[in-house]
Formats: structure tokens, sequence, C-alpha cells
């Protein structure tokens, strides 16, 4: 049986590519999470580029450590982080190996298993809010630490794949300030979403974590 060209997985090379010139057109793309309890697909409708050691707001701009090791490896690769002791979230790493850049994946509509993610994002008012959010995607797609590494370009029932899906045109395309980046990386417009899509996560400034006294 010959696929559809919309389910067509995306090749390496999609993502060997400069980070900003990946990371618009991931937009419209369909995520898919293979889980014992079924598939789950969602449509990428928000992301948000880090450029590595020269991106203040990516976690590589310092170097390579333990934590942020897989986005130095091959492109096609998912990073995952933990944050605030609560949350994941997941990246797709880019650009040729070593240079450590990466899409941060902030928001989608879930088509497909969307019973399976209400259960893990039961706070979700409706379904619009269940990947309403880098936590709340990985959240609802059970993506964790588990999976960093995972390779989405790797062939058969991957636990992650990204298949081509139906970008949204041009001009539904904006870009702005990445949420909650602060310092030298705050101002870049590397933020990519779709216009009017209910899904797409509010843009919230980065406020500085006070010190408790």
């Amino acid at each position: 049986m010959i696929s559809s060209p919309d389910r067509m997985p995306l090749p390496r090379d999609f993502f060997d590519r400069p980070v900003l010139e990946v990371a618009p057109e991931l937009l419209g793309r369909t995520l898919v999470r293979r889980t014992p309890d079924g598939p789950m697909e969602l449509r990428l409708t928000e992301v948000e580029a880090y450029a590595g050691d020269v991106d203040p707001g990516s976690h590589a701009y310092r170097g390579r450590t333990a934590r942020n090791d897989v986005m130095f490896g091959p492109p096609g690769h998912v990073y995952v982080y933990f944050t605030y002791g609560m949350w994941h979230c997941a990246n797709l790493v880019c650009g040729p190996e070593g240079l450590a850049s990466g899409v941060l994946l902030r928001a989608g509509e879930v088509q497909v298993g969307a019973e399976l993610a209400r259960k893990r994002r039961i706070s979700a008012r409706h379904d619009k809010e269940l990947a309403k959010g880098p936590a709340r995607l990985a959240t609802g797609l059970a993506i964790d630490r588990t999976l960093n590494g995972a390779d989405v370009c790797a062939a058969g029932d991957a636990p992650l794949s990204v298949l081509a899906g139906t970008p949204p045109l041009p001009e539904q395309v904006r870009s702005g300030p990445r949420t909650g980046v602060g310092g030298a990386g705050a101002h870049q417009p590397w933020r990519f979403w779709i216009d009017g899509d209910p899904t797409v996560s509010p843009y919230r400034a980065h406020a500085p974590r006070r010190r408790r006294t």
C-alpha cells in the first residue's frame, strides 16, 4: 500500500539544515507518539528555535554537558529535558552534528488519541488545551526523559516520528520573541506559530525568579 504524501515520514536531511529553516517548516507536521496504550498524533502549531553556542537562550550556549549531550549529536533525534522539578519538554535536534541546535515543540492539536491525552492532562478544560504549551504537550503525549535521544527518523514503529502532515500557507505563519527567554536572547523573533490557531500558547515575557529571603 502506498502512503499518501501527508503520511510520509520526514527524512533526516529535513532536520540536517540550519535551525531557522527547520523551525517554521515544522508547523503543520504530524508528531506521532506510539505508546503501549495506543498511538497519539499531534499537528504542530507552535515551535521555538534555539541556535546552540551562538544563542544565549539555548541550553548548549555554554558547551556540552551530560544534560544537553543529545543536542550535539546527529539531527533527527529528540532532546528531552526536565524543568522546574516538575515538567518535561521535547525538542527536535537539527543542523549538522556538533552544532547543538534544536526546535522546542511548544504546542499542537491532538488529532488522534485525544482520549489517551485526556487521561494525562486531567486539568485541561477542553481538547484545545491538551497540548497548549511545551510541558502540556510532553505530558499529554507521555514524553519524558526515557525518550531522550530517540530517533524520529528510525524505520518501523519508533516511539516518536514526524510525518509530512499539512504545512500552513506562508502567510499563515507568524514569528515573534520566544516565550520566557531573558537576557541577550530575549528579543530574537525565533518563535513561530500558525496564526489564529486556538491551540497556540499565549506569549509570556521572561520574569526573573525571585530568591526567597
